[in-house]
Order: C-alpha cells, then sequence, then structure tokens
C-alpha cells in the first residue's frame, strides 16, 4: 500500500541528500519525492511517497523525526488529502492525427503546449490514475518521451502542516 508523507524541513543546502541518505541506508524505497519552498521561504514541503505496509511508514516517519533539518513530519491519510502530479508527454504523430491527440488532451483536460510536424507535446496536472490514464489513450500513437513530476499533496479541509515554532 502506497503513503504518503508529507515533510516539512529547513531550506538548506543538502537537506535533500540527507532525506534520502535515510531512505537508502534504512533499504525503504522512494516511490516519488517532490520537493518546493512553501510561503516561508526558509522552510520547504517535501511529499514522500513509500510503498510498504504500516510497519514501515511507521518506521520511516521516525527515523525522518529524527534528522536535524525536519521540522514536522506527518502521514497524510487516504482520503483526507488531495494530490497531483505533473506529467509533460511528447507523442509522435503525422499532422493527419493531430486532431485525433488534440480530442484526446481535450476529453482528458491536458494542455497543448508544443505542435510539431511529426509530434505534439502535451501538460497535464492530476493525480496519478488519471495521468496513466492519459498514457495509455496516447500509447497508440507512439509516446516519444514521458517526464513525471513527483506527487504533491495537501490536506483538504482547513488544516494545515506548519513550524510548530511559527
Amino acid at each position: 500500500m502506497k503513503h504518503t508523507l508529507s515533510v516539512l524541513v529547513e531550506n538548506q543546502p543538502g537537506v535533500l541528500s540527507r532525506v534520502a541518505s535515510l531512505f537508502a541506508r534504512r533499504g525503504f524505497n522512494i516511490d516519488s519525492l517532490a520537493v518546493g519552498t512553501t510561503q516561508n521561504p526558509k522552510i520547504s514541503r517535501m511529499t514522500i511517497l513509500v510503498d510498504g505496509d504500516d510497519h514501515l511508514v511507521e518506521q520511516v516517519e521516525k527515523q525522518l523525526n529524527k534528522l536535524i533539518p525536519v521540522i514536522k513530519v506527518k502521514v497524510l491519510e487516504p482520503g483526507a488529502f488531495v494530490s497531483s502530479e505533473l506529467t509533460l508527454v511528447k507523442v509522435a504523430c503525422k499532422p493527419k492525427q493531430h486532431a485525433e491527440v488534440l480530442n484526446v488532451a481535450r476529453l482528458m483536460g491536458a494542455d497543448v503546449i508544443d505542435v510539431a510536424a511529426a509530434s505534439l507535446t502535451l501538460r497535464f496536472a492530476g493525480d496519478e490514475e488519471r495521468s496513466r490514464t492519459l498514457l495509455e489513450l496516447l500509447t497508440p500513437y507512439g509516446l516519444r518521451e514521458v517526464v513525471r513530476a513527483g506527487s504533491i499533496a495537501i490536506e483538504k479541509g482547513s488544516g494545515v502542516l506548519k513550524n510548530n515554532k511559527e
């Protein structure tokens, strides 16, 4: 089962390396990792997806809390958060197929960001399942290149993950 962790860290050089090293040392695999600054430029948020049982996630949470640059760790409960990932896909298609690919893009809510004689490049933001569906629909045309950013997540409702010192 996949688990999503939201981790606030100090925005300083080497933090990503320390977190990634922790996972490597413990033999935990990271399915997805996305990092970006928060509204406070001194703090970054990492969204980490790990695949494993509850015991593994508990161990990961405990180990992360021991790292000095980590401010706060929260395991997001399924159904209590929304998530999204960014997918860029370059589709091989002849000019006569452009209309078909554009129709798929429109139906899935993807944006066309580049047009060439032999390809179209689409940008899609959505959950992992819809991203996978888009790629399945485009596969018959020929996927020339796919780039997927890690998933980001935020809790539903008015709750926030914040630094207790603020």
